[in-house]
């Protein structure tokens, strides 16, 4: 794939299924890990990530690419087998997990990465949403957005480069199919 568009634009999205249940991990990782089925799905995932991150540089392509990590929802921590081994993760310090409206449940890393782009080692604690994904690879691709409807994301790039030090989410509403199961509030004077 990556060998086709060294000179072109691409959009390449990766989902792995290493973290959500039934957990699955590889012969070369199974039972690698101190954390069970669940850590050696992370720990092939880690790999494989890599895996990624390495032939972007076998093609001179790491500083024009964006590479944005995140998930849809934290760790299942309730998930235990048949056999009654627990096949959930971890969420750190956060309550809840998956399905769940604690922020175990919400609240997911977001890891970026574009050399000469984006500041190596930045760390921003606002709120954002795998809302703004859109936005931002449409501002990215000199794009226009839609006009026809509200788009509730926002372009990432000003806040990922500093040039603002605020997320423009005040509201952030979490749905569970069709139903508002909870509402983060981020106000001005906060």
């Amino acid at each position: 794939f990556f060998s086709r568009y060294t000179d072109a634009p691409f959009l390449l999205v990766l989902s792995y299924l290493h973290v959500h249940t039934a957990l699955y991990a590889s012969k070369n990782f199974r039972g690698k890990s101190k954390h069970g089925l669940y850590g050696d799905a992370v720990e092939e995932m880690d790999w494989s990530v890599g895996q990624v991150l390495d032939v972007l540089e076998k093609y001179n392509l790491s500083d024009k690419t964006l590479v944005y990590f995140t998930s849809d929802q934290g760790a299942h921590v309730e998930e235990i087998s048949s056999s009654g081994e627990v096949h959930g993760g971890y969420n750190g310090i956060y309550k809840g997990g998956k399905s769940m409206n604690w922020e175990g449940g919400i609240r997911v890393p977001g890891l970026l990465r574009w050399p000469g782009v984006i500041q190596s080692g930045a760390y921003i604690d606002e709120p954002t949403s795998n809302m703004d994904i859109f936005p931002t690879l449409v501002k990215l691709a000199k794009a226009q957005l839609p006009s026809d409807r509200i788009i509730d994301g926002h372009d990432l790039m000003p806040l990922l480069q500093g040039k603002v030090t605020r997320s423009k989410h005040e509201f952030l509403f979490h749905y569970c199919n069709a139903y508002l199961n909870a509402v983060r509030w981020h106000p001005g004077n906060s």
